[in-house]
């Protein structure tokens, strides 16, 4: 059998892990984890009661006029609950507490569904009020490891004497159940006890109220029949007589009883201190059985973790159906994009190339470079071009893509109204929400604000340093080539004037073909991670040729074409960048990371922690 401390060392993993859980599964918008009663029941009854500071909950409950507040006097040594020949209609439970408990604060974590009020008058539990209060009082007297509660009536008439009878009952490790001959056998009350068997409450009987020794024959029976239809199994057994005098006085006589009875009973005559007798349980066994029941409750599939955990998969499973729809969607645009001129990307690779020129070649390519741009001067100045303008390439593709991007955003809007309008639990309002107002207008001019700053310039050259660095790399029998091919156009060149990969001419210059429709969006949400971390490396580094044109001047026409792809790429998440910006901000990876919680280190440490709570053992050897 487990001791405290490993269930209470277990039942704080629990909590701990948890806890941990319900922060990351706050965007699924499930109800707060707070408001469930397995979570109720770790924070207000197991955490509290397994703490280093241990006691029993000892409640007195019964039927109505049974004598429950005389026999809750007895244990308490004084007349803390209102009693009377008569029905006294106890309408609240009150608490008698040793002077460690002697605070609300510190009860409030057992008895977390009453308000607490401090009360040194008997009379107080006899108030009739709606609200759940729970009155308490300081004894020096009694046991440090005992709470002693008097509780309403089983079998009221008014059943909100049940319903807090019930809140007892659940926070309760003992029950002193208190019979009689009129009410061992009431519907009610052997329903209550039913459910005190269920929750595998350990169980006190006094039996009150007998003629001794007259019923001595008789209450044997009755309990036999009490037990049998309730499924309770009494830990002890008392009997007290009828004598309202002694009653009325602290004086009644509790003898103990052998349970069950057989024929070689020998009966004690001498009579029994409840209060003793209660602070000398077998205190660890009995705790343990009362948080077994709670610690079960834990681990049950309709009602405990296991139906969180389902919970979250449940709403996790919506969360990814939406990330599925909605990608699917934004998928099925199709554009496309405009290409760059191939002089443009050829004049950018010639200067790169002139910068990791050296030696002799770099001089005399840079001394005809210089003379042709002496003879062409006078040309440049005839055109009348601002040297600050623009470069007319940059105007024009800057117009084509723009007008691109618009029939791209229109796609898009037309596809999220459709979304949105489906009653998807998650897109639905999401959707609309982003789609609110004047979105579709104050998008559109965010973006075109930003394209109009776009630095295509900048973009191409860094583009090109990284395919030619990767092309320099990986393909250095090729690199050779070229640079022998730029020495020879040095050597001859008042004759040859350009010479293929530094001039622009020959079939790599002639090799590019329309640029191919494309899916903008798609390339997109393949490198989600890169665009998030701000990065594009991953998109633009696919440099892979195909086996059928790894060789020869056609290998030189793929790389030539896969560069084209490569700067369309570079574009098309720039859009994404801007659509994450200016439109769904992160609403992406929130459908991402939803849809993800079942995969995560804090939903599996739960798992396990369920696992160790099943393998808690309560049964004594």
């Amino acid at each position: 059998m487990q001791s405290l401390q490993d269930v209470g060392n277990t039942i704080s993993q629990v909590q701990q892990r948890v806890d941990a859980l319900a922060k990351e599964a706050a965007q699924l918008d499930l109800p707060a984890v707070s408001t469930t009663e397995w979570y109720q029941l770790i924070t207000q009854k197991l955490i509290p009661q397994l703490s280093d500071s241990t006691f029993l909950v000892v409640a007195v409950v019964g039927g109505t006029n049974i004598g429950k507040s005389v026999i809750f006097n007895h244990l308490c040594g004084s007349k803390v609950s209102a009693t009377s020949p008569l029905a006294s209609g106890t309408k609240h439970p009150t608490c008698l507490a040793p002077p460690r408990f002697a605070n609300e604060k510190a009860l409030e974590t057992i008895f977390s569904e009453f308000d607490l009020r401090h009360s040194d008058d008997a009379d107080d539990a006899l108030q009739a009020t709606d609200d759940d209060v729970l009155f308490w009082r300081e004894s020096k007297t009694a046991p440090e490891n005992l709470l002693l509660l008097d509780t309403p009536d089983i079998d009221s008439d008014a059943q909100i004497n049940w319903s807090r009878a019930d809140k007892v009952r659940r926070s309760a490790d003992v029950l002193i159940a208190v019979l009689t001959q009129q009410k061992y056998n009431d519907a009610a009350v052997k329903k209550f006890f039913r459910c005190a068997a269920e929750e595998d409450k350990s169980i006190l009987v006094v039996f009150n109220q007998l003629l001794i020794p007259d019923d001595d024959d008789y209450w044997p029976i009755w309990l036999k029949t009490f037990c049998e239809e309730t499924g309770i199994s009494p830990e002890y057994v008392y009997v007290a007589p009828h004598d309202r005098r002694a009653a009325e006085q602290n004086e009644l006589p509790f003898y103990h009883r052998q349970w069950p009875v057989t024929e070689e009973t020998v009966h004690e005559q001498t009579p029994r201190d409840l209060m003793v007798d209660l602070s000398e349980l077998r205190f660890e066994e009995i705790k343990l059985k009362s948080l077994a029941g709670a610690v079960t409750a834990l681990s049950d599939t309709q009602a405990g973790i296991p139906a969180y955990l389902a919970e979250i998969r449940r709403r996790s499973g919506i969360y990814g159906d939406a990330w599925k729809r909605l990608t699917e969607r934004l998928q099925e645009i199709s554009v496309t994009w405009p290409a760059v001129p191939n002089p443009i990307v050829i004049q950018e690779v010639r200067n790169w190339w002139k910068e990791h020129r050296t030696g002799w070649e770099a001089s005399v390519h840079g001394f005809y470079d210089a003379l042709g741009r002496g003879i062409m001067w006078p040309i440049r100045q005839l055109q009348h071009r601002d040297p600050e303008a623009e470069p007319q390439w940059i105007t024009n593709y800057r117009q084509q893509e723009w007008r691109t991007i618009q029939q791209q955003l229109v796609a898009i809007y037309d596809r999220l109204e459709s979304l949105a309008q489906h009653g998807h639990p998650v897109l639905a309002t999401r959707l609309n929400q982003l789609m609110a107002g004047q979105s579709r207008e104050n998008t559109l001019a965010a973006i075109k604000e930003e394209h109009q700053h776009a630095q295509f310039e900048e973009e191409l050259e860094a583009l090109v340093r990284l395919q030619m660095q990767s092309f320099r790399e990986d393909r250095k029998d090729w690199f050779k080539i070229l640079q022998r091919l730029d020495t020879a156009a040095a050597a001859a060149r008042p004759a040859v004037t350009v010479a293929l990969f530094a001039t622009g001419f020959g079939p790599v210059g002639n090799a590019m073909m329309p640029m191919m429709t494309d899916t903008a969006l798609q390339a997109a949400l393949h490198v989600a991670g890169d665009v998030t971390a701000g990065t594009v490396t991953a998109a633009v580094g696919e440099t892979a040729i195909s086996s059928s044109t790894s060789t020869g001047m056609r290998y030189l026409e793929a790389w030539f074409h896969q560069f084209h792809k490569s700067f369309v790429k570079v574009r098309q998440i720039w859009l994404i960048q801007q659509l994450q910006k200016h439109l769904w901000g992160s609403f992406l990876e929130d459908l991402q990371n939803a849809a993800a919680v079942p995969k995560t280190e804090e939903f599996q440490a739960v798992e396990r922690e369920l696992q160790n709570l099943k393998t808690l053992d309560f049964h004594q050897e």
